[in-house]
């Protein structure tokens, strides 16, 4: 039997045109969700979140009509399903009717393979009606070429794929950054500039304790809230909480000091 959610359908909220993430926060950070077969590119630090969030965008499109694909390069399917699992959702249940679906691969062959007509991704996308779809991650295009200006084109090109298809992608990449405002090596890949939004899950030191926090710092052709929030995972997913000022009380001292950094580590990448 296929799991039922108590979250608001698409249909019911205010912007027809926008793709809801199902995240309880995320949606009104994105000013009602990300805009409709664009890419949209979630960057953070190892085990901060990125591939729960994607997969949570998957699973809510799953339970409201639009049907999704899980695109890995680096995890077999029965880990998503374990994964899956630790939050309450059946992902073997919405595959089998025929909402989802998890497959692994390469960015070598899914590329040519989007890129071929009647592929085997372009057949999976007619066949369940897909509308969304996780790459996890895109740090893996990076092995194919280190001339910079190759893998722009190769990146450019299946992104446009991904829209072609009629999808609304959401792409992880691992970053280096794990605290305060270092940035990654000076010859890693850029990726964002080449997507239609780009978000940033970072771990911050606050008052001796690491909290996570959320930023969107880009969404082309929208509006969209620029306060730097703190999240959560919890039993049963991703939740956005306020911005970090307000539930902190960040008015002076090395609170305050640590959130100015870590917005001008944002304002440098």
């Amino acid at each position: 039997m296929i799991e039922k959610s108590q979250d608001p359908s698409p249909a019911s909220l205010p912007l027809a045109q926008r793709v809801p993430t199902g995240i309880p926060g995320l949606d009104e950070m994105l000013h009602g969700g990300f805009l409709s077969q664009t890419a949209n590119l979630i960057e953070g630090a190892p085990g901060c979140g990125k591939t729960t969030l994607g997969m949570q965008f998957i699973r809510y499109g799953a339970l409201h009509g639009e049907p999704g694909i899980i695109l890995t390069f680096e995890q077999f399917p029965a880990q998503y399903y374990r994964d899956a699992a630790s939050f309450g959702w059946d992902f073997r249940a919405l595959e089998r009717a025929g909402v989802l679906q998890v497959i692994m691969s390469s960015p070598e062959v899914s590329k040519a393979d989007l890129e071929s007509f009647n592929g085997k991704i372009e057949d999976l996308v007619a066949r369940i009606g897909a509308k969304r779809i996780l790459i996890d991650s895109l740090t893996h295009f990076e092995r194919i070429s280190q001339d910079p200006m190759k893998l722009r084109s190769l990146v450019y090109g299946f992104l446009n794929s991904l829209k072609r298809a009629g999808l609304t992608a959401i792409l992880t990449r691992e970053s280096a950054t794990l605290l305060g405002d270092e940035v990654g090596p000076t010859g890693s890949a850029n990726f964002s500039f080449m997507t239609d939004s780009y978000i940033m899950l970072r771990y911050v030191e606050i008052e001796s304790a690491i909290q996570r926090a959320i930023i969107a710092l880009k969404m082309r052709g929208s509006a969209h809230d620029t306060y730097i929030r703190q999240f959560e995972i919890n039993s049963t997913g991703f939740h956005v909480q306020e911005p970090f000022a307000g539930r902190e009380g960040l008015m002076s001292g090395t609170p305050q000091q640590m959130t100015r950094s870590f917005i001008k580590a944002f304002i440098n990448r």
